[in-house]
């Protein structure tokens, strides 16, 4: 496999909360969106997530609390937890999910 640029990936995207499975590992994804400062809508999975914030920030939404997620930090949402992303979000993110 080729050397792969995230950010080159994620600005060359059609648009934002477009992602883009770049690899998988053991079954799982490997993707990388672009985050645009809009809200992203409420979701849950039946497998946990792990949202990877490159650069920017990922304002995640949890039950009541909003978790400012910033570069080089993950944060793990757990299966079967609702979630959605605040306005404001923006930058580039990868998504670990199966």
């Amino acid at each position: 496999m080729a050397l792969i640029s995230l950010a080159e990936v994620a600005d060359g995207l059609p648009q934002a909360w477009t992602s883009k499975v770049l690899a998988r590992f053991g079954g799982a994804n490997f993707k990388v969106a672009r985050m645009d400062a809009l809200a992203y809508p409420d979701e849950c999975h039946d497998y946990p997530e792990g949202l990877l914030v490159l650069d920017g920030q990922m304002l995640l939404q949890i039950g009541g609390d909003v978790v400012r997620v910033g570069p080089g930090e993950l944060y793990v949402v757990p299966a079967g937890v609702p979630h959605a992303v605040a306005p404001g979000s923006h930058g580039t993110l990868v998504i670990l999910d199966t």
